[in-house]
């Protein structure tokens, strides 16, 4: 009993520490499938939108208990983070489309749109490309590559005079201004988000008015240089009341992209994606700059092809957890199963007491059998039989307890069927064939029948 007892609380120590294996088991895969993963994100200026944006991802990734990590490296401006990202030295940046694009970067998401305003003097419209190449344009932007863009587009030669006419606007200026120094057009590249917050066009229009004409060969330049869009300023956009424009204007304009490395991991593009497209709210920035976020062109002849990752999600084709970690899980089950079997082998052979194996036992038997033979009454083989019956009842008994184990339990049983068959020949041979009785034995019948 003291075997089976012990057994017993040995039993109740391996289901504990197994337990306790398991859990650190499940916690090890957990954390190898939840890593934690750092990205680094190259952006302009420290207080730019793209340096803001990135800010605000950082924060939405951390929220949401997110695997994945920011590194912000800040640069002097956005050309700088582009060529550090072209430098495989970021993971992400964000572009603008008339930047030098490089090869490795494959677009995320889309976060903003530029729009290039044509705006001439009140009552002076201009109808055509071919009309504002003749006029002198002022460039209302935040960047000098704005100006390239504009001459690039109009196609305008690099001649002294044919680039002097087209300048990057003071910082400040009015449009009123700009007309009064005598330029014929203005082309503002403005947010469009911004654009419907900026109450400049409505006070604009207000004082005096000024002409918003549509870029009439919009569809052709898009189609000549990929890196513009057609876009539309829709009725109103710039003026309530008065209504700027009163009706929808075709207009070009250019895409801000955040870009990935193509290198980095499906499904490490398919997290961030995730995050983005189900947190925009939280990544608006307060001037408007990536107030709506919109999916990465999907097309294999897109001007920045998307990410295979971003493009699972975005078509819905992200694969399941169990089709994800199919083959983890597989290893890690086979390593469970070696584990658990290991350490089973160290439970008993450390902290259990030993189980007697059943084939133990089977000598015992024989030997009953072989006392069997000079058993020469019923009672010297009810003894035998009493001796069988308790060793089968202890062999029951430790099967249930655990201090016998089942090896050679075939074994076993065969000889304990033979010897239980061979005592019941016997038994029937003794009543059919009783033994002579001892000779005092008559004597003292006899004289006590006298």
């Amino acid at each position: 009993m003291p075997v089976v007892k012990s057994n017993r609380s040995q039993i109740v120590l391996f289901s504990i520490l197994t337990l306790i294996l398991t859990a650190a088991t499940m916690w090890g895969g957990r954390a190898l499938v939840r890593n934690s993963e750092t990205l680094v994100f190259a952006v302009g200026e420290a207080n730019g939108p793209e340096a803001r944006f990135a800010a605000r991802l950082a924060a939405v990734l951390k929220n949401n208990s997110s695997r994945l990590r920011l590194k912000i490296v800040p640069n002097a401006d956005n050309a700088k983070a582009v060529a550090q990202f072209d430098r495989k030295e970021a993971n992400l940046a964000i572009l603008r489309t008339d930047a030098k694009i490089p090869s490795r970067a494959r677009a995320v998401a889309i976060l903003e749109h530029d729009l290039l305003l044509l705006i001439s003097p009140a009552g002076k419209k201009i109808k055509t490309v071919t009309e504002l190449k003749k006029k002198k344009i002022a460039v209302v932007a935040d960047r000098e590559s704005s100006v390239t863009l504009i001459r690039n587009m109009l196609e305008l030669s690099e001649q002294p005079e044919a680039a002097a006419r087209i300048q990057l606007a003071p910082p400040g200026s009015t449009f009123d201004k700009l007309f009064a120094s005598g330029f014929g057009a203005v082309v503002a590249v403005v947010h469009a988000s911004k654009v419907v917050k900026d109450r400049s066009y409505e006070q604009h229009a207000r004082r005096g008015g000024f002409t918003l004409n549509a870029i009439d060969a919009a569809k052709a330049i898009t189609r000549k240089y990929p890196a513009l869009s057609e876009e539309t300023v829709t009725t109103g956009m710039l003026s309530a009341a008065p209504t700027l424009p009163e009706e929808d204007i075709e207009t070009i304009g250019l895409q801000w992209l955040l870009v990935a490395q193509s290198n980095l991991s499906t499904t490490t593009v398919s997290d961030l994606a995730r995050i983005i497209y189900e947190n925009k709210a939280e990544l608006a920035l307060d001037g408007g700059f990536a107030s709506k976020i919109e999916p990465a062109a999907t097309d294999k002849d897109a001007f920045i092809v998307a990410h295979p990752g971003a493009t699972e999600y975005i078509n819905d084709e992200i694969k399941s957890f169990v089709e994800r970690y199919s083959d983890l899980m597989y290893v890690a089950l086979a390593a469970l199963g070696i584990i658990g079997s290991l350490f089973a082998t160290i439970y008993t052979k450390v902290t259990r007491i030993a189980p007697e194996k059943a084939s133990q036992l089977a000598t015992a038997i024989l030997d009953i059998g072989e006392r069997m033979a000079d058993a020469k009454s019923l009672d010297a083989l009810d003894k035998l039989q009493d001796e069988l019956e308790a060793i089968i009842r202890r062999v029951v008994i430790g099967l249930r307890d655990g201090t016998i184990s089942s090896d050679g339990l075939d074994t076993f049983k065969l000889g304990y069927e033979f010897v239980r068959d061979e005592i019941g020949m016997r038994r029937d041979h003794l009543k059919r064939h009783p033994p002579p009785q001892d000779d005092k034995v008559v004597a003292v019948k006899t004289a006590q029948s006298a």
